[in-house]
Parts: structure tokens; sequence; C-alpha cells
């Protein structure tokens, strides 16, 4: 069971987020603080509508990964669906913006990846656990 939240509370939350990320080169405080941040662009898959989601990733090298947990709802994020149906789109890095492509991984690829963000974001354990859905990892190509 997932508690329930108001959505204006949570798009103004990310408006603040995505507002300090660009004035702080990529440094967000609060519930962000020492975790890197990506904003990454996407079209809504029904509406065509451009949004913008800030998401905990895991960065090795040049590599972007980032995790559809929702904090452990039983379903996939709006953005994980959006990227599925608009794979070509663009990420923010700090004072970086660059088209990417967005490709969901799986089976052992994806079981990877996950442990390693588990490694060093607890946290992403905890939404795993809360869920029986198994959460997707999509990696950020670079285009």
């Amino acid at each position: 069971m997932t508690e329930s939240f108001d959505l204006n509370d949570f798009n103004e939350m990310n408006r603040k987020v995505i507002a300090e990320f660009r004035e702080r080169g990529g440094r967000v405080g609060g519930m962000f603080d020492g975790f890197p941040l990506v904003l990454v662009h996407h079209v809504g898959a029904k509406s065509g509508t451009e949004r913008i989601s800030p998401l905990v990733p895991l960065v090795e090298g040049d590599r972007i990964f980032i995790f559809a947990s929702k904090g452990g709802a039983d379903e996939n994020p709006a953005w994980y669906h959006n990227l599925v149906a608009n794979p070509r789109t663009r990420v923010e890095t700090g004072a970086e913006t660059y088209d990417v492509v967005a490709r969901v991984l799986t089976g052992q690829e994806r079981n990877e990846v996950y442990a390693r963000q588990v490694a060093v974001a607890s946290q992403f354990g905890d939404y795993q656990r809360r869920t029986e859905r198994t959460i997707p990892v999509v990696e950020l190509e670079r285009a």
C-alpha cells in the first residue's frame, strides 16, 4: 500500500528542486543533499506535453542509469511510460544539457545495475521491497 499525496504539492516540490538545481549548477539540498541528481526531460505519451523530472541516478563514467521506483509504489511513474513511448530526449547534469536515448535494461543487466544503485543508495532496496513489481532500470545513452 502506498501513501496518497497531493499532486499539486508534488509538482510544486519538483518546480523548486528544478530551480535550485539550475541555480546551483546541479546541486540540491533537502532530501537530495549528498545525492547526484539529473533532470530528465520527457514528452507525455498521451498528452504530448513536455515535462521535466528530477531523479537520483547512478552515474558510472559516461553512463547514466535512472530507476522507475516511484518510492516503491505498485505502478511505474509517468516519466517511465513517457520515455518508453518517446525514448529520444535530453538530460541536464550540472551545467550541461545534452540529447540522450532511453533504453530499458532487462534480465541480468538490469539486476546488476539495480544492485549497484542499492549499494550506494540503500533506499532503492527499500523501494523494491515495498512492491511486487520489478522496478525498471533505464539507461540514458548520449545521442
